[in-house]
Parts: C-alpha cells; sequence; structure tokens
C-alpha cells in the first residue's frame, strides 16, 4: 500500500449540501485529495466560497445554487457537473435538516418537507448520477450521509430518524444493485457534529466567529453522553468520506459507518458525574 491509494486526482465528486458542514468538509477533504468537485448548496454565497477554497487547492470547482428539494433542478445540476469534468466518480448525498418537534406537531408540509429534503434528494442525485458512473465505465463511489438516528428511536425527531432509516436501507440495496457496474454505494452515521446548523449560523457564507458556543453545562451533557468525550468535527466526517470514495476501499459496499464517537456502541450507557459508565436510573446519579 502506498500514497495512491488514497489518492483521487483526475476524479469528479459531486456534493449536495456542498456549501456548508459535513457536505463542506467532505468537498475540501476531497479536493485536497486531488479531485474536482462540484458544490451544490441553497445558499449561493457558500457555493462561491466553497469554489474559491477548492481553487485554491488547485483543482476545479463548480457552484451550482440549487434547491435540492427540487428534484429537477438537481438532475439538471447532476448533468452540468458531468458536462463540465467530463466524468463523474464520487457522488455525496448530504444535504439534509430536521428541526425537533413532535410527530403530532407536524402538519403535512412539515414532514413532506423533512422527506424531500432527507430522502428524495438522495434518491434524485443518484438517479441522475449513476447512469453517468455507468457510462465512463470506470465504476464509482457513493456516499450517503445518514445518522445515528437512522438506527435508533428518535422521539422530536420521528419523521428525519424515518428518513435515515430510509437513506441505510437505500445504501445497503443499491449497493447490490450497482455492484455488477464497480459502483459502491456506503453510508456515514454521525452523531452530534460542530457545523454551522448545530451552532447556530443558517444564512450567509461560513463564519466559525459567529458560531454559538456550547455552555459547560452543555459540554458535560455531551462528555457524558459520548464515548469519546466531545462533539464530531466536520473534517472528522470528511475523511472517513475520502476513504469510502478511493481505492483504499475498493472492497467496501453496502456498509454504514459510524462516526459518532462510540455514541452506537455505548446504546444508553452514559458517564455518570464520577465518570463512570452507567445505565438508567443510575445516570440520575
Amino acid at each position: 500500500m502506498d500514497t495512491s491509494d488514497i489518492s483521487l486526482v483526475g476524479q469528479a465528486a459531486f456534493i449536495t449540501g456542498g456549501g456548508g458542514g459535513i457536505g463542506r468538509a467532505s468537498a475540501l477533504c476531497l479536493a485536497d485529495m486531488g479531485a474536482d468537485v462540484a458544490i451544490v448548496d441553497v445558499i449561493p454565497e457558500r457555493c462561491e466560497q466553497m469554489v474559491a477554497e477548492i481553487q485554491k487547492r488547485g483543482r476545479k470547482a463548480l457552484a451550482l445554487p440549487v434547491n435540492v428539494m427540487e428534484a429537477s433542478a438537481l438532475q439538471d445540476a447532476v448533468k452540468a457537473a458531468a458536462d463540465t469534468f467530463g466524468r463523474l466518480d464520487v457522488l455525496v448525498n448530504n444535504a439534509g435538516g430536521v428541526t425537533r418537534r413532535g410527530f403530532l406537531d407536524l402538519q403535512e408540509k412539515n414532514w413532506r418537507r423533512h422527506i424531500d429534503l432527507n430522502l428524495v434528494s438522495n434518491l434524485a442525485a443518484t438517479q441522475a448520477a449513476v447512469p453517468v458512473m455507468i457510462e465512463g465505465g470506470r465504476g464509482g463511489s457513493i456516499i450517503n450521509v445518514s445518522s445515528i438516528e437512522g438506527a435508533r428511536a428518535a422521539p422530536g425527531y420521528a419523521v428525519y430518524a424515518a428518513c435515515k432509516a430510509g437513506v441505510d436501507n437505500l445504501t445497503r440495496t443499491l449497493a447490490l444493485e450497482f455492484s455488477e457496474h464497480g459502483i459502491r454505494v456506503n453510508a456515514i452515521a454521525p452523531d452530534f457534529t460542530r457545523t454551522p446548523g448545530t451552532s447556530g449560523q443558517f444564512t450567509g457564507p461560513i463564519d466559525e466567529s459567529k458560531w454559538y458556543q456550547p455552555s459547560p453545562a452543555q459540554q458535560d451533557v455531551i462528555r457524558r453522553r459520548i464515548p469519546l468525550g466531545r462533539a464530531g468535527l466536520e473534517e472528522e466526517c470528511g475523511r472517513v468520506v475520502v476513504f469510502l470514495a478511493s481505492s483504499m476501499a475498493s472492497y467496501v459496499t453496502g456498509s454504514i459507518i459510524p462516526v459518532d464517537g462510540g455514541s452506537w456502541a455505548s446504546s444508553g450507557w452514559v458517564r455518570s458525574t464520577s465518570g463512570d459508565w452507567i445505565l438508567p436510573p443510575e445516570a440520575a446519579n
């Protein structure tokens, strides 16, 4: 094994929600390894910001300010990327979002928006990208950004969690369907990760100086709940995306990889104030 196994030089990637958060980190990590990148984001300023960052790395970039909930516009964006780069090797289905609300408090428009954003956008981008990969004859890698909530109950996030469970199953199913073409399909499943959205910045170019800083009490909750004792970082997801996109993962498909600091493994175990691992009702101590 050598460094060429992680190289993506000459490849082209398409990332939904690529202007911020895990999508942004994935785009930068892919560009660092040599890929040209098309950035899809509903916030135009973030698209342009990312193009500049990718070009600084010596790679080609394409800004596509598109609302991923408009399936036809998303499909047009995939075509534009393929026409610009002449190929498409990596698809990162990252776009998503959620607002906490009890299920009975949701209106139909709320849960339809959740489904369009978190699941339908995934279907639309994949269906548009795969024929390009097949035509290229080089295989490809699809990486879906799921969530730990796709594998556990998530009160207050029912529709979001159902969408992510759908993404998990879609990942495994399409891994089988596309295997004959050499197209690998995997997903990452983060838990709480520091992103613009989880830090209160919902508009404008990314500016970490504007991010909300958690209080000491909030930091203690995270420390007790997540085995590695802290929130995840965007780039930690981006590095796993690079691995899955590269030939280092050439025999990995149909996998859901937790990038969660051990949250899925803990399965309800939390640290007590003394630092011991306990289960409720001990957790109140």
